[in-house]
């Protein structure tokens, strides 16, 4: 970094940055100390507000390449050939946690990737579980309520966390998974990440195929017992993104390869579960794993806050080849994660470093706003213009899809095996026997902090319609617990 004097923000030289300007020795310190408001100004403005979600987080750079050839399912550039590399920036997270929560806590971890591509940003934002809690992101709000520190206590309440788990049944799935082995990973490098969603790819043809997508970490999957994170949460709270950080400044760049499992889009219609349900996954025996690509970390952020905490991420931001689905959560998600950075970050957040594309420019009409740095200098800002200004392509990004029906508000379709229990009974009963004495252990222990009985009655009550076993042994655990 180049060396030279101490300036303020305007770049003139300070003379003095240990004692503030005072009426005389020892006097009062004089509003004309311009260089001292201006520090304590921005250091009051050091924090933007915290994540609602996805508060506390680390992230890298790396390279995302191509393994296999997609093309028969997908025009993306970035994916047009074998080999091909592109830039990438990845955020992980917890998500219910707040900016200063421990890593090593029993929590869903954001696995949110950017690739800086040629034809813009692309943003796949997952978790490193294949489900999720709910399949409308109109209850959205309310789960992330329950799982967030109560109005009048101020803590996170085990009634408001099990009452609602307990009237949304279908997160009977994901509560399985959460409390199982792999709801406390041993650091971000040993857990996988899921697109979670169903996404649409489409080839030049313009053929239309349904997709998830799967990272499998390549060192493999390590996990902490609800005992080990309680003594790592309290010892080391930054366990995770240190442990990121580190293996990264040694150079044992940690990787994950990518899959995606793809589905005809003439098949959705008649498939057993519904496709586009976040709460449902697709199994492997129907639609297996296709390998597609490399994902590698190689190189730490310079400045967290204007790289990581700064980092914004919209499933909204889409590449031509690939586009939504109908699912419910995703249409919501397309809306309010753009609409958060907004918020929190600033009308100009995709301007900034990180977010901004790097294998092309960003070209567009907006102007102005929070951070607006000029960069269209004395542009036209509409269209269209007679003035060489940027213009529509008349190709959109995805497909359309087909609809029919009347507007109002719809329940989600259900398929030929669709419940809420049979995904979370099979996860339940492909457990060892280990497995399911932990699960029910964790499951136990939370239950056990509810209050009322009718809401821990309800709660163990949709475990049992997955598997009468599961439900049988958490009623005898809660209560032996309860006493």
């Amino acid at each position: 970094m180049t060396q030279g004097p101490l300036t303020t923000e305007a770049g003139a030289p300070v003379a003095d940055n240990q004692n503030s300007e005072t009426a005389g020795v020892g006097g009062p310190v004089l509003v004309q100390d311009q260089l001292l408001l201006e520090k304590l100004a921005h250091f009051n403005r050091e924090r933007i507000p915290e994540r609602v979600v996805h508060a506390r987080g680390a992230g890298a750079y790396g390279t995302f390449t191509v393994t296999a050839d997609v093309t028969p399912y997908t025009r993306a550039k970035f994916l047009s050939e074998v080999g091909k590399q592109t830039e990438v920036f990845v955020r992980f997270s917890t998500v219910a946690g707040n900016l200063g929560a421990p890593d090593a806590v029993r929590d869903p971890r954001g696995f949110a990737v950017k690739f800086y591509t040629e034809e813009g940003n692309y943003d796949l934002v997952g978790n490193n579980t294949p489900v999720f809690f709910i399949r409308d992101a109109i209850k959205f709000p309310d789960f992330i309520h329950t799982q967030k520190r109560d109005p009048y206590t101020g803590s996170q309440e085990a009634d408001n966390v099990f009452d609602f788990w307990g009237l949304s049944p279908e997160s009977t799935h994901q509560v399985t998974w959460l409390f199982g082995d792999r709801g406390i990973p041993a650091s971000y490098r040993h857990m996988d990440g899921f697109g979670s969603h169903t996404f649409q790819w489409n080839n030049e043809e313009g053929e239309v195929f349904w997709v998830k997508y799967h990272f499998k970490t390549d060192q493999g999957i390590k996990n902490l017992t609800a005992e080990e994170a309680e003594i790592l949460a309290g010892k080391d709270p930054d366990s995770h993104q240190r442990d990121l950080r580190e293996s990264i400044e040694r150079g044992d760049h940690p990787s994950w390869t990518a899959y995606v499992q793809i589905m005809p889009a003439a098949d959705a219609a008649t498939y057993r579960f519904n496709p586009f349900d976040l709460t449902k996954v697709w199994p492997h025996a129907d639609y297996p794993l296709i390998e597609f690509g490399k994902l590698e970390l190689n190189r730490n952020p310079e400045n967290i806050f204007a790289e990581v905490e700064q980092s914004v991420f919209s499933p909204a931001h889409f590449v031509p080849g690939i586009g939504p689905s109908p699912d419910k959560m995703l249409q919501g998600r397309l809306f309010a994660y753009g609409d958060a950075h907004r918020y929190r970050v600033g009308i100009n957040a995709d301007h900034l470093p990180v977010n901004r594309p790097r294998a092309t420019e960003a070209r567009t009409h907006s102007r102005d706003g929070h951070l607006y740095d000029g960069r269209h200098k004395g542009a036209k800002n509409y269209e269209p213009n007679s003035f060489g200004g940027p213009a529509q392509t008349g190709r959109p990004l995805w497909q359309p899809v087909p609809v029919t029906g009347v507007t109002g508000e719809t329940v989600t379709p259900v398929h030929a095996e669709d419940d809420d229990f049979v995904q979370a009974g099979n996860l339940y009963r492909l457990m060892s026997e280990e497995e399911k004495e932990r699960l029910v252990a964790n499951l136990a222990k939370a239950i056990s902090g509810v209050t009322r009985d009718e809401i821990a009655e309800r709660a163990i009550g949709n475990f049992r319609r997955a598997d009468e076993d599961f439900g049988k042994r958490l009623q005898v655990a809660v209560q032996a617990l309860r006493g």
